[in-house]
């Protein structure tokens, strides 16, 4: 199948982060235009859902966040699976709620420590509100969402079963997953390829890892111009508050559409907005009706 396309059950992956496109799937890929004949292309992958959505047969997805790749290159090799996840939240979970949350701490401070993508997963499903939050230094620091019993068998299996769906769609498939800044990922870009990207959004306070500063901003609008292929940039573009004026150092065909953030720390950052999608002129597909889209949250 190439794009424009739409994606009959959208599902999410096994992590969730701010900004996460999960009711924008269909909204991108019906206005894209590409015929999949190279690779796709995600500099910031975040949670991945646009990508294990897409399904491309090739792909080359970077982040700046370890975590995410760690994790998502664990579940490709099979340090990940979906038996030793749940055996891992059954036992891990228990502690939880035996301890009234305070494990949650305990676990946080392993992880600090090695990194291991058992507790990524932990926290970031037990966290406060969703968030993926990381101070200076890059220890995650995101407090308790204050349920003890959070890893009920309901939320274990919802979990795995997003891990099997994960594992299945990256079977026979080549893709790569690489922790490296955007730049070095854009220059591996060929004519036949179609990059997708989702940066922090500049104004929004949503930085999850890194910086990411205006500078960084126009750096990537310029860098994307000189793509030999296709693209789309996923950005706000404006609220009940202001428009976003930063769209103006991108060239290229602005769809738009109402979305609203569920995930943020406070309800100011969780209000609805236009959401912006920036396509290079020519890779823009035929506005087809809008559908109702219907998401499988396994």
């Amino acid at each position: 199948m190439t794009f424009p396309k739409v994606v009959e059950h959208v599902k999410v992956p096994p992590i969730k982060c701010q900004g996460i496109k999960t009711k924008l799937v269909n909204f991108i890929f019906q206005n894209i235009k590409w015929d999949e004949q190279g690779k796709w292309i995600e500099p910031f992958l975040g949670s991945g859902v646009v990508l294990f959505n897409a399904n491309p047969q090739r792909a080359l997805v970077s982040d700046t966040n370890k975590h995410i790749i760690k994790m998502y290159q664990d579940i490709q090799s099979g340090v990940l699976t979906p038996q030793s996840v749940r055996d891992f939240l059954e036992v891990e979970g228990k502690k939880l709620e035996e301890s009234n949350g305070e494990y949650y701490y305990e676990v946080r401070d392993r992880f600090n420590e090695n990194g291991s993508s058992f507790d990524f997963i932990f926290l970031n499903r037990s966290c406060f509100n969703g968030m993926m939050r990381f101070n200076k230094t890059g220890g995650f620091n995101v407090p308790f969402c204050r349920k003890p019993e959070r890893f009920r068998t309901a939320l274990i299996t919802k979990i795995v079963n997003q891990i099997i769906w994960v594992s299945k769609v990256m079977k026979g498939k080549d893709w790569t997953f690489v922790c490296q800044d955007w730049r070095e990922t854009l220059k591996e870009a060929n004519e036949i390829d179609f990059v997708y990207m989702d940066p922090p959004y500049i104004g929004r306070h949503t930085n999850y890892y890194n910086q990411w500063d205006e500078k960084e901003a126009k750096d990537l609008a310029e860098a994307a111009g000189q793509l030999p292929c296709g693209y789309a940039l996923s950005m706000w573009y404006e609220n009940q508050y202001r428009k976003n004026d930063h769209l103006d150092v991108w060239n290229g065909v602005i769809r738009t559409t109402s979305h609203f953030y569920h995930v943020g720390a406070s309800e100011r950052n969780r209000n609805a907005m236009e959401e912006a999608l920036i396509i290079k002129e020519g890779y823009e597909s035929d506005v087809l009706p809008q559908v109702s889209e219907q998401l499988q949250l396994i």
